[in-house]
């Protein structure tokens, strides 16, 4: 396989597959180049290539992982296949610790070497734009982003005084004032490293990489292992060294020699700036707050420097398919890390931490919630807000066969857990606070019988409801019913008032805004149940306390409409989607379609 070092190295491969479609008109990096991308995403259609963005002469790249096929021509099949031999390799050591594994290269366990490789020079080094990023894209993708943002920003830190490194992707604005924001969150690596620079009164330097070898933007999402560096495991998914210079006069850290571009600075303590809003990948826009910024040094940029972008919203978009393949490459590392989990899987139609689903072991009673407590205190799995966990070997991709068993298997009155009182993810509002929350978690447990607990719950809802409030009723599966209720008002306990009818027969309720939208299909509901509800405060039943445990009694309801305190739904500019419509349908109409 062709070594892919650079976005024009991938970009010149995707178009000798005719993966890439190139855009020649002037485009509008403001609302208009998003409006495009996100047109094409939904027809599943290729990459594109913008060469003409207005206010700068860099082109732009975006939706280059936006298919299976794209991310298959950036990786191959090696990845997935020595992860697999590596996670076997490592049931035969004991102990069978990460750093040992890839510590170790003595033992052969990769077919090829795997690691940093110091250059003198390098591409990234070849133009330097001083301090500012006037020359830089400016994307704007949804009419109330707070400014342009880098959607697709690669932050590099060290932690002050062990020196290791994290590579993570945290949305980074243009301030234009020689600034960028940085939203570093505390639940991570970058986050870790500033909190203990600033706890020093000591700046924390940074580099935010754009674009470079494919592997190191996937890398940066990757959820490792602690053990595992970003950039080594880059050059696993590369199968050669990643290529890093040195330039003392431009930063303390080594530099990646193949980025496209490098913006380089330190982030000050104790500094804020506001920052955002923003449309993120939960379909809704995380809202104003003040982050820490970078004081741009440098702006490094290679001679054939194409910005690598992305517009993330409602899901699915191009990130899909990136959270995909990582899930699909790193299930084998689950058993190693986690003994009595067999399988793990987010569904990102919820945001990725709202939801997600686990294959556990159950040889002694409860087993499974050991597996499940482990699993909540596993790196980026520990921001999961609901989890399923069940002992059954079904497909966890598919998300009507995992809640049905679990539908099936979980009694609500022993085996649904809410812990409240919690940390929660930055950019999820549900509970109308920043970073705390609660989580819930569902046991789908077969106890030593064959058959499920439940087997004979409704299939289909014949009642008339008593309260003209509640409206569409919709069976989703056996035993969940989604219900139609009014605009929610603060105080207004209709999800308790839904405990009133008749709803024998069914152990889960969803109250919603609109349960023909919310049904629509598996990705429908996830994003509408689970972006819109948190545990502690949205969960309701008559229940019992036997032990200390809370024993909810079904039916459960869950009061799933959209609140006042969550942020606005992403709906795109008219006037952009006008403009589109006239300048640009025709030409994504005649685009290739998955």
């Amino acid at each position: 396989m062709v070594s892919i070092r650079s976005t024009s190295d991938f970009v010149k491969l995707l178009q000798s597959e005719k993966e890439l479609h190139v855009i020649h008109d002037l485009v509008d990096p403001n609302l208009e180049l998003a409006e495009i991308q996100r047109r094409v995403v939904a027809k599943k259609g290729p990459a594109l290539l913008f060469t003409n963005v207005k206010g700068t002469k860099f082109p732009v790249a975006t939706n280059l992982y936006g298919s299976e096929k794209r991310i298959h021509l950036a990786f191959g099949p090696k990845p997935v296949q020595n992860i697999q031999r590596l996670a076997k390799l490592a049931k035969e050591i004991i102990p069978p610790r990460f750093s040992r594994l890839w510590k170790d290269r003595s033992l052969g366990l990769l077919p090829f070497q795997v690691g940093l490789k110091r250059i003198r020079g390098g591409e990234i080094l070849q133009s330097d734009l001083g301090e500012n990023t006037d020359a830089l894209p400016k994307l704007v993708s949804w009419p109330e982003d707070g400014g342009p943002f880098v959607t697709l920003p690669l932050v590099y830190t060290q932690h002050p005084k062990l020196g290791s490194g994290n590579l993570g992707m945290y949305r980074v604005q243009l301030f234009g004032d020689r600034t960028v924001g940085m939203h570093i969150q505390i639940h991570r690596g970058g986050g870790f490293h500033y909190y203990e620079a600033e706890k020093e009164g000591q700046s924390l330097p940074a580099h935010v990489y754009v674009g470079g070898p494919p592997a190191l933007t996937i890398a940066a999402v990757a959820p490792l292992p602690e053990e595992i560096p970003e950039l080594v495991f880059a050059s696993f998914l590369m199968g050669e060294k990643l290529r890093l210079t040195e330039k003392k006069s431009v930063s303390p850290y080594p530099i990646v020699s193949d980025a496209d571009f490098a913006i380089i600075g330190k982030i000050p303590p104790k500094k804020r700036k506001p920052e955002g809003p923003f449309g993120d990948h939960y379909g809704y826009y995380s809202l104003l707050h003040d982050y820490p910024y970078l004081e741009i040094s440098h702006v490094l940029h290679r001679k054939d420097a194409i910005w690598a972008a992305t517009v993330v919203g409602r899901p699915p978009q191009e990130d899909h398919y990136i959270a995909e393949f990582l899930q699909d490459l790193l299930s084998p590392l689950f058993p190693l890390v986690m003994p009595q989990v067999l399988g793990v899987w987010a569904y990102e139609e919820s945001g990725v931490h709202s939801l997600a689903a686990a294959i556990v072991k159950e040889r002694y009673f409860r087993e499974a919630f050991m597996g499940a407590l482990r699993i909540l205190g596993e790196g980026q799995l520990s921001l999961t807000k609901c989890l399923m966990v069940t002992n059954e070997r079904i497909n966890l991709k598919n998300f009507s066969e995992t809640f049905k068993v679990i539908v099936e298997r979980c009694d609500p009155r022993t085996d649904l857990f809410i812990f409240s009182n919690i940390s929660q993810d930055t950019l999820d509002y549900t509970s109308g606070t920043v970073n705390k929350g609660s989580k819930m978690l569902f046991l789908g447990i077969t106890e030593g019988e064959k058959e499920p607990k439940f087997p004979n719950l409704k299939k289909s809802f014949t009642e008339s409801f008593k309260d003209s409030r509640f409206s569409q009723p919709v069976v989703f599966l056996p035993g969940v019913l989604v219900v139609k209720g009014t605009k929610f008002a603060v105080d207004d306990k209709l999800a308790k008032y839904l405990l009133n009818e008749n709803l024998n027969g069914f152990h889960y309720v969803f109250l919603v805004d609109d349960s023909g939208d919310a049904t629509k299909s598996d990705s429908d509901f996830i994003w509408t149940m689970f972006t819109r509800m948190e545990p502690a405060s949205d969960v309701h039943s008559k229940t019992n306390v036997y032990k200390n445990h809370i024993s909810f009694e079904p039916p459960v309801v869950f009061d799933c409409r959209m609140k006042p305190w969550i942020p606005k739904v992403l709906v795109p500019n008219s006037e952009t989607s006008k403009s589109v419509d006239q300048k640009f349908q025709s030409m994504i109409d005649s685009l290739p379609g998955g």
